[in-house]
């Protein structure tokens, strides 16, 4: 939680610090120059302009859509890119190098026994070696006891590896409805604005279109990004899932060879 936390107020500084950083700039406007005039780069000039205007666009976007509609949208973002991050962090932490754990595992059997192949696994990080040690520890109650045990606590590591996708899925649906929930509302206010003046003007009906076509972009863009992060985690997992099963068939099969586990 404390990783979450941290990569949340950081994302968070950063987008605020992003949508209002034009704000002060424009604020101050620049003392006029003496008379004098000189020759700029016009690269220069179309380049400063361009990465100002991006900024502007996207602070003047966020305004058009209503701050009350809006901010709920940008914190899905927010909250489901730290998960994501979170999650791909730890992930890629989990990932072992299962040939070559296996290597030394086998080597140690062979030159040291169970003690010297546990003290490896319990060095190693991640999930597959976790597995590793909770099989070596039931080596002496036979083959089918150390395959039970490696399926039981692979279920345990594989909850650990979906831990926080829930609520990555929730925000990919939460964004999409925040914004078409403020595409009604802007709908609301466009035909309320209609019947009170009695005439449909493209002037009347201008600000609750604002309101409804951008929370809608806004919506779907964060469901889009968040939806992309999702699918990656779910096949990083997969991956993870199937070495751990393939590792603890060759675990087995080093555990028979050495002949530390009777079959019966």
């Amino acid at each position: 939680m404390k990783k979450q936390f941290a990569i949340l107020a950081f994302l968070g500084v950063l987008a605020t610090s992003t949508l209002f950083a034009q704000e002060d700039t424009t604020s101050v406007e620049p003392t006029p120059e003496p008379q004098t005039t000189a020759v700029q780069p016009a690269a220069a000039e179309t380049e400063v302009a361009s990465d100002e205007s991006m900024h502007q666009v996207l602070k003047q976007k966020f305004i058009e859509g209503g701050v009350t509609f809006m901010t709920p949208v940008l914190i899905c973002l927010i909250l489901g890119l730290a998960f994501s991050i979170e999650r791909i962090i730890t992930l890629n932490l989990a990932t072992t190098n299962t040939r070559k754990l296996l290597g030394q595992i086998e080597d140690s059997l062979a030159k040291g026994g169970v003690n010297a192949a546990l003290e490896v696994t319990r060095n190693t990080r991640g999930p597959v070696a976790s597995i590793f040690t909770q099989g070596l520890l039931r080596y002496s109650e036979g083959v089918d006891m150390v395959e039970k045990s490696i399926v039981s606590y692979g279920g345990v590591e594989m909850g650990k590896l979906e831990k926080g996708l829930i609520w990555i899925s929730l925000f990919i649906a939460l964004g999409p409805m925040l914004g078409f929930f403020g595409t009604v509302v802007g709908m609301v206010q466009a035909f309320a604005d209609i019947e009170a003046a009695g005439d449909i003007s493209p002037n009347i009906v201008a600000q609750g279109m604002k309101v409804a076509l951008t929370t809608t972009v806004g919506g779907l863009v964060v469901g889009m990004v968040l939806q992309v992060f999702y699918n990656y985690l779910v096949s990083k997992i997969d991956s993870l899932v199937n070495e751990m099963e393939d590792a603890s068939i060759s675990l087995v099969d080093i555990l028979v060879k050495h002949k530390l586990v009777s079959q019966k």
